[in-house]
C-alpha cells in the first residue's frame, strides 16, 4: 500500500464493524488497527453508508508476516471498504510465508463491499492469502478480488488464495488457487493461465438473485472469462488479462451491471 521500512515478523490487525445508526445512515462503533494497517472513514458515495479505507503504514507484506481484516456489517448496515494502493507482497529476511487473512461477516439486510485494490505478487515473495464470508440469509455481498502475478519484466513470487462464503451456515463458494515457483505443475499452462498475468474475480450475492439470477455467459473483449451462477442467489464473475488495468475494466463493467 504504501511505502517504508518493514520488519519481518510484523502482526497486524484491522476491526471494522458497521451498525445503523437510527436515523437512516452507518455508525461505525468500532474502527481500529495496530502493526502496519490504518484505517479511515471516508465521505460515502450512496446514502446510508460506510466507507473505510485500508491504508498500509509499512512496505508489504514481507515473509513472516501476518495481516488480518475482520469486518462486520450488522443486519441493516451499509459498509463499504476499500484501499487506498495496490498490495505488494514482498520477499524478506524472513523466508516464512507471509500470511493474509480475511474475515467478513453480513447480517440480514446488510451490505458489504469488499473491493480492495490488486495484490501483485513480486519475484521471490510467498503469500497465503485466505477470506473467509459468513451471510445471513437476506445479506447482500460484492466482493472483489485481484492479483497481478509480477510486476513489469519479472517472474511471480508463489502465492496462494482460497475463498469461503457460507451462506447461513451453508457453503456457497469454496475454492483455492496457487501460482507462482512450487504451486503445483500447469499453473501457468493453456487449462490454467495461459500465460496472463492478471486475474480476478467478482462475487456478488443479491437476495433479489433467489428468483431472477443472470444466466452464465462468457466475457467479451480482450480478457477470457465467464459469469458464472452459484448454486444460491450469487454469481461470480472470473476473467484473466494481460494487464491489471484490463482486468479491472472488464471487471467494471460486470460490477456495475450486478451490483
Amino acid at each position: 500500500m504504501s511505502t517504508g521500512l518493514a520488519r519481518a515478523g510484523v502482526r497486524s490487525v484491522a476491526r471494522i464493524t458497521a451498525r445503523p445508526d437510527g436515523r437512516g445512515g452507518t455508525s461505525l462503533p468500532v474502527l481500529e488497527s495496530e502493526g502496519s494497517f490504518a484505517v479511515r472513514r471516508t465521505r460515502a458515495a450512496r446514502h446510508g453508508e460506510a466507507r473505510v479505507m485500508l491504508v498500509g503504514a509499512m512496505t508489504g507484506p514481507l515473509g513472516g508476516d501476518r495481516c488480518s481484516v475482520e469486518a462486520r456489517a450488522e443486519p441493516g448496515a451499509r459498509l463499504h471498504i476499500g484501499s487506498v494502493a495496490a498490495t505488494l507482497a514482498l520477499p524478506g529476511q524472513d523466508k516464512e510465508p507471509a500470511h493474509h487473512d480475511v474475515r467478513l461477516s453480513v447480517g440480514d439486510g446488510a451490505r458489504l463491499d469488499w473491493l480492495p485494490e490488486q495484490l501483485i505478487s513480486v519475484d521471490g515473495s510467498d503469500l497465503r492469502v485466505t477470506t473467509r464470508v459468513d451471510l445471513a440469509p437476506g445479506a447482500h455481498l460484492v466482493l472483489r478480488e485481484e492479483q497481478v502475478l509480477g510486476r513489469a519484466g519479472e517472474g511471480p513470487g508463489r502465492l496462494g488464495s482460497r475463498l469461503t462464503l457460507r451462506r447461513a451456515g451453508r457453503p456457497l463458494l469454496d475454492q483455492e488457487l496457487a501460482f507462482g515457483p512450487g504451486a503445483p505443475g500447469g499453473w501457468d499452462g493453456p487449462a490454467v493461465l495461459a500465460g496472463y498475468r492478471a486475474l480476478g474475480q467478482l462475487v456478488v450475492v443479491r437476495p433479489g438473485f433467489e428468483t431472477d439470477k443472470p444466466a452464465a455467459e462468457v466475457l467479451d473483449g480482450p480478457v477470457t472469462g465467464a459469469l458464472t451462477p452459484l448454486a444460491g442467489p450469487a454469481v461470480v464473475v472470473t476473467a484473466l488479462a494481460p494487464d491489471a488495468l484490463t482486468l479491472r475494466k472488464a471487471l467494471d463493467v460486470a460490477l456495475h451491471r450486478l451490483a
